[in-house]
């Protein structure tokens, strides 16, 4: 007989951006450290098939998983948080997915002549879309997007309803979390937004069994008895979601309050205590780092952190891997396109980040000249390792022209194209590279073992791509002759085709540009070895570097 499989459902009210990722992220991190066999999902209600043809300006970063998947970016915390999750397509799924699956079956017949309605077929869709993403694990975190009263999230809430009362109530908890604001000309916290959020849900038929409630403070016993007394639930099922630090401290703070003790009794769950002991000792560092290092992130959505959410996660893995502390520099591209370069002197290394359209080139091509011809180090990913073969191009390999396809086709220097394959496809989403793919890292260049490998310490690896255009083999070797080393190649013998995955200067300190987003891979515990030699070589550069006071 099958194991009975548990379910926990996060929810958030009153308003977005209120942490339901970080606090699932957490609740996936706690439970698997208690032993547990933990997976999670993403359940989004807007339209869109995904996140991969939206703004970052309005959805953030997109997260590529391993299968190619774009997904939204939280599912990079609950794999930033968790050790052993693996995710694929089933962990993320979007309004638009779900009712592209009820109107394909409706057309082939599936529903044999019924009026197809959101009740039962809709919410059915939704709960199967559930039940998929969990088959190999033993408890699933789903957290619902949006806040309760959306109406385009109204189904996935009457879908997580009907699933306690299938499922077992003993074996399905919703966890809500909502905002409890303090007032300072009150001198208290204000309980009301918190009370009409878990009314609002009840009124659809949830009653939460733990209260999450996102707060600057912890709060105290009588606040606490106050919101359980009115919103129907013990006090000690009530919790603080306290603004923190860092990320990384919010799984610890719900350990202090004992968040994961509570759910683990509510559900039946019997383990052993979660060893934090790796997990306090990042923090540790985190908090009390001994060197400080600037690196300059040049971009073009630098007024929206979100964008790069991954990179700036990943920054911190590779400080801390260097007992460091990364202090982000955003700068904007545009702004270096007028020509002043001074926030670039302030910084000990340079990474320009991945991205499409051409708003912004020419000022990141500017910062890329700079890290090379002032020896600072440099980390390019996805388009910035693009943008450095095109600087390297028209500086030093006497391509005047140099470019990409992608901002000037028809270019007779285009050193960065479509591959031939790709021009015949109208479609420009076939002509994506997603997902993980293989690539053979170059162990030495005359000599001298590479960048690449000084990394990554192996040749043969696997990396997370997205993105369309590659470095064209037509200038390759002229390329090469000029200087450029290419220490990573991605080799496809049955098709013939071999394709550039990572560039570097072999007299320069540290400059490394790769095709692939080795961000999407880090985690706070395993950091990417890219972002920890980048930070390395950045500390190692010393330029302007700073010590901490008061430490050795």
């Amino acid at each position: 007989m099958a194991k009975q499989k548990k379910y926990i459902f996060v929810t958030g009210g009153v308003l977005s951006s209120i942490g339901k990722g970080i606090t699932a992220a957490s609740l996936g991190m706690l439970l698997e450290q208690r032993g547990i066999k933990v997976t999670m999902v993403k359940m989004d209600p807007y339209l869109n098939l995904d996140p991969g043809t939206m703004s970052p300006f309005q959805h953030g970063e997109v997260f590529v998983l391993d299968d190619g998947t774009e997904t939204d970016l939280d599912l990079g915390h609950y794999q930033r948080f968790t050790q052993h999750a693996k995710f694929n397509k089933k962990n993320s799924f979007t309004a638009g997915r779900v009712y592209e699956a009820v109107l394909k079956r409706e057309r082939a017949g599936g529903y044999l002549g019924k009026t197809v309605q959101v009740i039962p077929h809709v919410t059915d869709q939704i709960k199967d879309n559930i039940k998929a993403a969990v088959e190999d694990a033993d408890l699933a975190i789903i957290e619902v997007g949006g806040t309760v009263g959306d109406i385009e999230g109204l189904p996935f809430f009457e879908a997580i309803r009907q699933m306690k009362h299938q499922e077992g109530a003993e074996n399905v908890l919703f966890a809500h979390l909502t905002l409890l604001p303090y007032i300072a000309t009150a001198g208290e916290l204000k309980t009301k937004p918190t009370q009409h959020s878990v009314k609002e849900l009840r009124e659809i038929g949830i009653q939460p069994d733990v209260l999450i409630c996102r707060t600057d403070r912890v709060i105290e016993k009588d606040v606490k008895e106050k919101i359980g007394l009115f919103c129907n639930l013990p006090a000690d099922c009530v919790f603080s979601a306290r603004d923190a630090e860092s990320i990384y401290d919010v799984p610890l703070f719900f350990a202090e309050e004992g968040l994961d003790d509570r759910i683990a009794e509510k559900l039946g769950i019997w383990t052993g205590r979660p060893d934090l002991s790796k997990w306090k000792a990042m923090v540790d560092v985190i908090h009390h780092p001994k060197k400080e290092v600037k690196i300059g992130i040049v971009g073009k959505y630098v007024d929206w952190k979100d964008s790069y959410k991954s990179i700036s996660e990943s920054l911190v893995h590779g400080g801390v891997a260097n007992s460091a502390r990364v202090v982000p520099v955003y700068i904007d591209s545009e702004e270096l396109e007028k020509g002043n370069l001074s926030k670039l002197e302030d910084v000990n290394g340079i990474l320009v980040p991945g991205g499409f359209g051409e708003r912004g080139i020419e000022g990141k091509i500017k910062a890329i000249e700079y890290a090379r011809t002032e020896k600072l180090p440099f980390f390019g990913i996805c388009l910035g390792m693009q943008l450095a073969v095109i600087e390297f191009a028209r500086n030093v390999a006497g391509l005047d022209h140099a470019n990409s396809a992608e901002f000037k086709p028809g270019n007779d220097q285009n050193v960065i194209d479509l591959m031939d394959s790709q021009k015949e496809v109208k479609d420009l989403g076939g002509t994506m590279r997603l997902g993980a793919y293989n690539c053979l890292v170059t162990h030495k260049h005359n000599g001298k073992n590479t960048n690449a490998f000084g990394a990554y310490g192996k040749e043969k690896i696997s990396e997370r791509h997205r993105h369309r255009f590659e470095v064209s083999n037509k200038f390759r070797p002229r390329l090469e002759e000029s200087g450029l080393v290419v220490s990573g190649k991605n080799v496809d013998a049955e098709k013939g085709v071999e394709l550039v995955e990572m560039v570097e200067l072999a007299d320069h300190p540290w400059f490394l540009g790769c095709q692939f987003h080795p961000e999407l891979m880090s985690r706070p515990l395993d950091p990417h070895p890219l972002f920890v030699q980048f930070i390395k070589a950045s500390l190692d550069s010393g330029k302007k570097q700073t010590r901490l006071k008061g430490i050795s």
